[in-house]
């Protein structure tokens, strides 16, 4: 759980460094942080529905 919680809370900082990068115009920048935001979120969403939920 601490691991999809870190991911998600890293993925919330690329999704904000996106934004400022896209306000900068460094387009190098956006893609990197653009496709970083994607595969954080994506890992972050899945290992909390995945193993996030307590088994009964």
């Amino acid at each position: 759980m601490a691991l999809g919680i870190t991911m998600l809370i890293v993925a919330i900082l690329c999704g904000f460094a996106t934004i400022r990068e896209i306000k900068n115009r460094n387009f190098f920048a956006v893609g990197f942080a653009g496709i970083s935001f994607l595969v954080f979120g994506w890992f972050a969403i899945m290992t909390i529905f995945v193993s996030g939920a307590p088994s009964v």
